[in-house]
């Protein structure tokens, strides 16, 4: 009888076929001592990304979907059927650098906690560091890390995570009804509300097509470049996890604040000349969304609540004071939004 594979990659795919190819090689060209096997959830894709896995990669298992029903819940999907001790989500348009999967193990092995694992994210286009994880605003807004060296961090981007399955199982997995985008931060703050940390590997790192699947979320040419989509479902996702994680005292204080500067910052970017349309869409549905899943979202809650390790002050700690956004609009004006 065949062993357990010990890490499973998970790849959730949707209309991938012209860099899925590229992220399976570079998935099955890793070298070490372990085993794993390799689970694609297709979305529904429209394109010949299935017929392209099946001729290149045969022994990849693919779950195939009729009906697109998001990121959140085709990772879910795929970890229910994994066997993996560890558990790698990555996305279609990444490409892991070679050492990758024996670098994430040597850490998971030689640490004496279980923790969530992130890589230095680097643009596939031109090779530029991306991140080495993030830290956060007090407002739940992503800062990029730079700094050398393995550390822990707030968070490691969802494009290229590695989480133990007992973490995986211990949270739940992902929101199925966040449906896309801030899905790796609701885990990773979940993991640390639990006791869980999150370390960011100092090398080799993996390769991104940033903004291949949902567009924007960049900075190109000194200038930040969005789709209408993307941000409103990180803006009303964000918000979320600020609901389900954050300590009470600090929720009374920030919520007010957090949708004060939303609704500001709504105004803004119309007298910026976005359009009224766009930022509709952005910001409209923020509030009847979470008001729909309020019971989920105190489900949750409470759910961290009765299992929390740290204390509400040890989770905002590393959070830092100056808004986020502000250094960005300081620094590359206001964002284009498409």
């Amino acid at each position: 009888m065949p062993s357990l594979p010990l890490i499973s990659v998970c790849i959730a795919n949707y209309n991938g076929a012209d860099y899925i190819c590229e992220c399976l090689a570079s998935v099955y060209a890793q070298a070490g001592e372990f085993t794993f096997e390799v689970l694609i959830h297709d979305d529904a894709s429209t394109d010949n990304s299935i017929a392209l896995i099946r001729q290149a990669y045969p022994q990849a298992k693919i779950l195939a979907n009729t009906d697109n029903v998001g990121f959140c819940i085709s990772n879910n999907r795929m970890v229910a059927e994994a066997k993996g001790t560890y558990l790698l989500l990555l996305n279609n348009d990444a490409v892991l650098r070679p050492g990758s999967l024996q670098a994430f193990l040597r850490f998971a092995r030689h640490t004496s906690e279980q923790a969530i694992l992130g890589l230095p994210q680097y643009a596939l286009h031109d090779g530029h560091l991306v991140d080495r994880g993030y830290e956060f605003d007090l407002f739940m807004n992503p800062i990029p890390v730079f700094g050398h060296g393995a550390g822990e961090v707030a968070t490691v981007t969802g494009a290229c995570l590695w989480v133990p399955a007992v973490v995986w199982d211990a949270i739940g997995g992902f929101p199925e009804w966040f449906e896309s985008v801030a899905e790796d931060i609701f885990l990773c703050q979940a993991a640390r509300l639990l006791g869980y940390p999150t370390y960011i590997l100092e090398q080799p790192g993996f390769d991104h097509w940033i903004g291949k699947n949902l567009g924007g979320g960049k900075v190109v040419e000194q200038k930040l470049q969005t789709t209408a989509r993307r941000r409103a479902l990180s803006e009303r996702n964000k918000t979320a996890v600020i609901l389900m994680c954050y300590p009470a005292w600090a929720l009374a204080l920030i919520l007010p604040m957090h949708i004060l500067l939303l609704s500001l910052e709504a105004l803004f970017l119309i007298l910026s000349g976005a359009g009224r349309s766009k930022v509709r869409k952005i910001y409209s549905p923020i509030l009847p969304f979470l008001w729909r899943h309020r019971d989920q979202i105190l489900a949750q809650r409470q759910v961290l609540d009765d299992r929390r390790k740290q204390t509400g002050w040890q989770f905002i700690r590393r959070f830092k004071l100056v808004p986020h956004k502000l250094t960005m609009l300081w620094r590359h004006g206001v964002p284009k939004i498409r």
